[in-house]
């Protein structure tokens, strides 16, 4: 499989996310939206409010006294960071409970626009598991770095910045899987699909990661980005095998 380079435009990916929230009225998928709408709830609830309680404790704790008067400055960075570590953190473990959901969500999908029935393809258990632990090591290597990064003074004030590339990324790897792995692809080669159009799929991830820091436009926006993953990379893999 080969992703046409047209994927590279952000105007072409972002657009697929609002051709998602526009399709997420159809009854034919209402069935597959709803349970993951839950789970969004319950975590997103559950990441606000611990949020709300510890953020400005931590910060408190990483800015000595006689530096307190920059506090001003520091805690929205430090609020940045760790609202977009957290989110994305909720966010990688609402995908994996809803992931039953999403599959078929993302089947139904390109049923509806390929006016064909689609199977998801079948893959080893212990295949699908090894491929989703080394998406979890690859976020996780990436990550770690970045939370340090995120509690030394000075640096990290391009922290934010980092951190909100990252989430653009990831999120971007984990919508994208869905239909990929629907068609027996998993992380490896998932990876150099989703490089190979980065600047597009940066662009799908940085809109998808904004939707989602957004409280109550983010209980729509997960399955939405899931409908809107599935066109994208129908799109692009038609351009791919269409002749010129």
């Amino acid at each position: 499989m080969q992703f046409n380079k047209k994927g590279n435009n952000p105007v072409l990916a972002i657009g697929f996310l609002f051709k998602g929230v526009k399709l997420l009225t159809r009854p034919e998928l209402r069935k597959f939206i709803i349970i993951p709408i839950l789970i969004n709830v319950v975590l997103y609830s559950a990441a606000l409010t611990l949020g709300y309680f510890y953020i400005s404790d931590l910060i408190a704790q990483f800015i000595p006294g006689w530096l307190h008067w920059l506090s001003w400055f520091l805690w929205p960075l430090f609020f940045i960071s760790f609202f977009i570590a957290g989110f994305f953190t909720f966010t990688v473990l609402a995908n994996i409970l809803a992931a039953p959901f999403y599959g078929q969500l993302s089947a139904k999908t390109l049923a509806i626009v390929s006016d064909e029935i689609q199977e998801q393809a079948e893959q080893p258990l212990a295949k699908v598991l090894i491929a989703e632990l080394r998406r979890v090591g690859y976020l996780s290597s990436r990550a770690l770095p970045l939370l340090i990064l995120s509690v030394i003074p000075g640096v990290n004030i391009l922290a934010p910045f980092l951190w909100a590339l990252f989430g653009a990324w990831g999120i971007a790897l984990e919508y994208l899987a869905y239909p990929l792995e629907n068609q027996g692809v998993l992380f490896s080669e998932q990876k150099d699909l989703v490089n190979s159009v980065r600047l597009g799929a940066l662009s799908f991830g940085g809109l998808t990661v904004l939707g989602l820091t957004v409280p109550v436009l983010n209980i729509i926006v997960a399955p939405a980005a899931v409908i809107g993953a599935t066109l994208y990379v129908h799109e692009i893999e038609q351009q791919s095998i269409t002749p010129p």
